[in-house]
């Protein structure tokens, strides 16, 4: 190869690249987008288990799960449904596209098995929850009161806590 083909193919070469490059971040449109608003825990009776509750949003046109989540708090943490007033562990939750799901009281829930301390009102308990498809998301739940009920659920009742 003379240095006129050697350049002209590193030319093309480097324009190809930079388009691949540019059409990945415009893809961003087909990854979830994950925010989370309201995260509080009700501050717990004793250091054996203990409830988080949240809002994930989705802003983008990809559905995605909720797969897991870990903290400091807890090496044992779980996602739970409550159907027909029965919670139940479960593997993930949907969080639809451009949608959220909703981990409130009576309803899905993050649950933290034997706490390894027992937090107080005030204090903020961090949380990264992981997905199917966007990468992980940390938050800080704040610790409420007992009775701390965040805007109006639908239901407060088989909160079996």
């Amino acid at each position: 190869m003379n240095a006129r083909t050697t350049r002209t193919l590193a030319v093309a070469l480097s324009l190809t690249a930079a388009l691949a490059i540019s059409g990945c971040s415009g893809s961003d449109e087909s990854e979830p987008k994950m925010s989370v608003s309201g995260a509080f825990m009700p501050q717990p009776v004793n250091d054996k288990m203990a409830g988080g509750f949240l809002v994930i949003k989705n802003g983008s046109g990809a559905a995605d799960k909720l797969t897991g989540a870990t903290s400091p708090l807890s090496d044992d943490l779980q996602i739970h449904e409550t159907k027909d007033q029965k919670m139940q562990q479960v593997q993930s939750m949907d969080v639809p596209a451009n949608g959220e799901l909703r981990l409130e009281r009576g309803g899905s829930h993050i649950m933290f098995m034997g706490l390894k301390s027992t937090p107080k009102v005030g204090d903020k308990v961090t949380v990264e929850l992981r997905f199917e498809k966007a990468g992980p998301v940390k938050v800080e739940l704040d610790v409420k009161d007992r009775t701390y009920n965040a805007q109006a659920p639908t239901s407060t009742a088989g909160n079996g806590h």
